[in-house]
C-alpha cells in the first residue's frame, strides 16, 4: 500500500515540479534578463525646419543619416497593420511574445532538412533584437531575446510593443518607420495609402536593400503579392479588395527633398525635434528664384554667385537668406556669401557721412569738393578718382553720396581726422572681419578696403533705417532677444537715408528709373569692389532691409559690371516681392529735422533769393541750420566765387559749370598750407642707372597750382600741377608759399650719391 501511495505521491509531485518549473521559467525567468536600453529611449524623429508661420523647410537627417517619423497606434490604418502581421507574424495578437507553434514549425524543418527553412521569431522578439546592440548570433542570443520578448510582453501592451517595432524598422533608402517610408516612395501620409501600397510597404522589411521598389520593382511586387496572398488566407479582408490590389499597379513617386535654404543644415540643438527659424518659407522661395534667374541672365558677364539678406527692422529676424544661389555649383556653391569676407566698395560711405553729420555740424546740402586731391600714405603719395575718372568740383554731400563720389568722401574722412571714426563706428555696428588697425586701410576704408561680411553690413544698414539702433539679427526663434543699443543720432541717420532714397541725387551717375527706383520711397546705394571682383546693393523701407552680393568665390573678376547692373537687378525684385504684402512705408522725419531754402552751389540758405538765384530746400539740424548767404559768395554777375583750392580743376578741361563759379586765386583757402611730398627729413640716393641720374624730385602740396616752390640750394624746373626740383647731394631745404596770405611750409631733405 505504502509502495502505491509513494507511485501517487510521485505521478502528483512530478507534474506539479514540471508545472512550476514551466511557470518560473515562462513568467519569472524573463525578468532575470534585462531589457535593451534601446527600449528605454524614445525612437527619435528627423529635425523639421520650420519657417516663422510654422510651415516645413525640410526634414534632416539623423545621426546615421537615416530620416524618420515616429507614429502612434491611432496613426497605424488597419490595412497596413494587417498586412504587416501577415508579412511578419500572424499569430501576434495571440501569443505571448514567443510562438510556439511557429517555433515547433521551425524546429521539424530544421531537422528534416537540415538547414534553416522558415523562421519562427515574432514581433515582440524582433524588437528586442533591433533595440540591442549588434551581437555574434547563436543560441545564446536567440534565448536571450526570447525571454527579453516574454518580459516585454508581461510589461507593455501589445499595440505599444507594434508601434515601438514599426517605428524602428528600417524600410530602406534610409527611411525609418513606416510614416517616412510611405512620405519618400508614395509622398503620401499613411492613412491615404492603398491596400496594394500597404502590402508593398509592409514587405520591405525583410531586405530593404533587395526589395527596394525603386530599383527593384519585379522583386518589391512579388513580395507585396505574398503578403497579400497570406492576408487572403487569414480571411480577414475583402477577398474582392484583394484581388483589385494584386492587379494595382504601384503609383510610386520617390520624394526628392527640396533644396529650398539647403544651407540650414546645422541647426542649434541637434536634440531637438522642431526648429523655429525666423525665415518666411513664401518669402524664401521666391528670394532664390530670383536669384537663380538674374544669375542665368549674367552667365555672359561670368557671373556665377550672389548672396541675398532680409532682415525684418523692427525685430532684426532674417526673414530670407540666400547663401550662393546655387548650392550644387562644384566651384563654390555651399560657400555661404552672407559670412564670406568680401570687399564692399562705396557701401561704407553712407558711414562717413553720418559721422561727419554728428562731429562737423554739416548738412546733406554742404559743399565738399570733388578736385584732384593728394593724400600721403605709407606707400607714398595717393592719387584717388572717381568711377568715372572726372571731377565735378564743388558738390554738395547729397550729390557726393547720391551720386557715389569717391574723392569727396575721402576728403571727407581726412577732415574727421582720419580713419579712426569710421573704424571704430563699423565696429561697433557689429562688422566683426575689419581685424587690423585703422591705420592698415588708411582713408581708402570709406570706399571698402576692408573685408566685410553681407550679413553684418545688412545689418548695419538697418541700423540706419532703425534711427541708430542696433539688434543683432536673428535666424532661430529660440534666440534670444539681446537688448538694442542706440549707436547715433536718430536725426543724422535720418539725414543719411533721405539722401540714400532721393532718385534725383544720384540721377547725374545712375540715371532715373534704374535698378535703384522703386515705385515707392526706399534707400539705396551701391558698392563695387576693384577690378569689378563684387558688387553690392543694400538699401532699406521703414519695415525692411536688403543687402545683395554678387561675384565669383574664386576672385575672378565680373565683366564690366558695377553694383547696379550685378547686384541691383536682384535687390529690386527682391525689395518689390519683401513688400508685396505689406504696405510700403517711410521712415517718419525725426523732431528737429527742419527744411531750409539754400544755394545748392554754396550750401548757405537763401533769406532773400535774387532773380539769378534758385533756392533749393534741403533739410538740415533745426540746431545746427547753415550759415546765411552774403554778397562775398557771389561775384558782380552772380557766379559763386571759388578759391585757389579749386585752381586746378577750374582751369582743366572737367570743369563743365564755368557759368555757375568764377575763381579768384587771391581769395584765402577754406584749407592751410600742408606740403604732401616729399616727407620731412626723407634721404634722397642718387641712382646713375635711372634716366638723368634719378635728379628729378617731384613736390606736391594740397594747393597744387596755387602754393609757390622755391630752394635757395636747388634749382626747380616747371611742371604740372607743381614743379619738379634738380636734386644735388648735399642738406637741402624745400619751401612752399600761399601766395594770399603769405603762409610758408618748410621741409628738410637730404641727397646722397648711390
Amino acid at each position: 500500500m505504502k509502495v502505491f501511495r509513494h507511485l501517487r505521491r510521485k505521478r502528483v509531485a512530478i507534474p506539479l515540479a514540471l508545472a512550476a518549473l514551466w511557470a518560473f521559467g515562462w513568467f519569472g525567468l524573463p525578468f532575470l534578463v534585462p531589457l535593451p536600453a534601446g527600449l528605454e529611449t524614445e525612437v527619435p524623429a528627423s529635425p523639421v525646419l520650420l519657417d516663422r508661420h510654422g510651415e516645413p523647410i525640410r526634414r534632416l537627417t539623423l545621426g546615421d543619416f537615416s530620416r524618420g517619423e515616429p507614429v502612434g497606434i491611432a496613426d497605424l490604418p488597419p490595412d497596413f497593420i494587417a498586412c504587416t502581421l501577415a508579412a511578419e507574424d500572424k499569430r501576434f495578437f495571440q501569443h505571448g511574445g514567443i510562438d510556439l507553434l511557429a517555433t515547433a514549425r521551425a524546429a521539424s524543418d530544421w531537422i528534416t532538412h537540415r538547414r534553416v527553412v522558415s523562421g519562427a521569431s515574432t514581433i515582440t522578439q524582433q524588437l528586442v533584437k533591433i533595440s540591442s546592440p549588434s551581437s555574434q548570433r547563436g543560441l545564446a542570443t536567440k534565448l536571450r531575446e526570447a525571454l527579453g520578448a516574454r518580459r516585454l510582453e508581461m510589461t507593455w501592451s501589445k499595440e505599444r510593443i507594434l508601434t515601438a517595432y514599426l517605428n524602428r524598422l528600417d524600410y530602406g533608402n534610409r527611411r525609418r518607420g513606416p510614416a517616412e517610408a510611405a512620405r519618400h516612395l508614395f509622398q503620401k501620409p499613411l492613412g491615404d495609402l492603398s491596400l496594394g501600397e500597404c502590402a508593398l510597404l509592409a514587405g520591405l522589411p525583410q531586405a530593404p536593400t533587395r526589395l527596394n521598389p525603386l530599383k527593384r520593382p519585379e522583386a518589391s511586387l512579388a513580395r507585396r503579392n505574398l503578403v497579400l496572398a497570406r492576408l487572403a488566407k487569414a480571411g480577414a479582408i475583402d477577398p474582392a479588395r484583394i484581388q483589385s490590389a494584386l492587379t494595382e499597379t504601384p503609383d510610386l513617386r520617390p520624394l526628392t527633398e527640396k533644396e529650398t535654404a539647403p544651407w540650414l543644415a546645422l541647426v542649434p540643438d541637434p536634440s531637438a525635434t522642431d526648429f523655429r527659424t525666423t525665415l518666411d518659407l513664401p518669402l524664401q522661395r521666391d528670394v532664390e528664384t530670383i536669384v537663380h534667374e538674374e544669375l542665368a541672365a549674367l552667365r555672359g558677364a561670368n557671373l556665377r554667385h550672389a548672396a541675398v539678406v532680409v532682415i525684418d527692422n523692427a525685430s532684426g529676424d532674417i526673414l530670407a537668406l540666400v547663401t550662393s544661389g546655387n548650392w550644387n555649383d562644384p566651384r563654390g556653391g555651399q560657400i555661404n556669401g552672407t559670412l564670406a569676407p568680401r570687399s564692399p566698395g562705396s557701401a561704407l560711405k553712407p558711414f562717413t557721412y553720418l559721422l561727419s553729420f554728428e562731429t562737423t555740424g554739416r548738412y546733406p546740402g554742404a559743399i565738399v569738393a570733388d578736385i584732384p586731391t593728394r593724400f600721403r600714405t605709407e606707400q607714398g603719395l595717393n592719387l584717388p578718382g572717381n568711377f568715372d575718372r572726372t571731377h565735378r568740383g564743388p558738390v554738395s554731400i547729397r550729390t557726393a553720396l547720391g551720386c557715389s563720389l569717391n574723392v569727396p568722401a575721402i576728403r571727407e574722412l581726412n577732415d574727421l581726422g582720419g580713419p579712426q571714426p569710421l573704424y571704430d563706428l563699423l565696429v561697433n555696428l557689429g562688422l566683426t572681419t575689419l581685424g587690423k588697425q585703422p591705420d592698415h586701410y588708411g582713408l581708402g576704408l570709406t570706399i571698402g578696403n576692408a573685408p566685410v561680411r553681407l550679413l553684418e553690413l545688412t545689418n548695419a544698414y538697418a541700423t540706419l533705417a532703425r534711427g541708430g539702433t542696433s539688434i543683432p539679427p536673428r535666424l532661430f526663434s529660440s534666440q534670444a532677444h539681446v537688448a538694442p543699443r542706440t549707436l547715433f543720432d536718430s536725426r543724422c541717420a535720418w539725414l543719411v537715408s533721405d539722401i540714400l532714397s532721393d532718385p534725383d541725387a544720384r540721377a547725374p551717375s545712375f540715371g532715373r528709373h534704374g535698378p535703384l527706383e522703386m515705385p515707392f520711397k526706399c534707400a539705396a546705394k551701391t558698392g563695387t569692389s576693384s577690378d569689378f571682383r563684387d558688387n553690392w546693393c543694400l538699401g532699406f523701407t521703414r519695415d525692411f532691409t536688403v543687402g545683395v552680393w554678387a561675384g565669383n568665390f574664386d576672385q575672378t573678376p565680373i565683366k564690366g559690371l558695377s553694383g547696379v547692373a550685378g547686384a541691383g537687378p536682384i535687390f529690386h525684385r527682391t525689395m518689390l516681392r519683401v513688400q508685396r504684402d505689406t504696405a510700403p512705408a517711410w521712415l517718419p522725419r525725426p523732431e528737429g529735422v527742419v527744411e531750409v531754402p539754400v544755394d545748392p552751389r554754396t550750401g548757405h540758405v537763401l533769406a532773400d533769393a535774387r532773380p539769378d538765384q534758385a533756392p533749393k530746400m534741403e533739410v538740415c539740424l533745426a540746431s545746427r541750420q547753415p550759415l546765411p548767404a552774403t554778397t562775398a559768395d557771389y561775384d558782380t554777375d552772380g557766379h559763386v566765387v571759388l578759391d585757389a583750392t579749386y585752381q586746378e580743376w577750374f582751369t582743366s578741361t572737367e570743369n563743365r559749370r564755368r557759368n555757375d563759379f568764377a575763381l579768384e586765386t587771391s581769395r584765402p583757402a577754406r584749407e592751410p598750407l600742408r606740403i604732401l611730398a616729399p616727407s620731412d627729413g626723407i634721404t634722397c640716393l642718387l641712382d646713375p642707372e635711372l634716366p638723368s641720374g634719378g635728379k628729378r624730385l617731384r613736390v606736391a602740396s594740397n594747393l597744387p597750382g596755387t602754393a609757390l616752390w622755391s630752394s635757395p640750394t636747388l634749382t626747380l624746373e616747371p611742371a604740372s600741377p607743381e614743379p619738379a626740383v634738380v636734386l644735388q647731394p648735399g642738406t637741402h631745404v624745400l619751401t612752399a608759399t600761399d601766395p594770399r596770405d603769405g603762409t610758408q611750409r618748410s621741409i628738410t631733405i637730404r641727397v646722397k650719391k648711390l
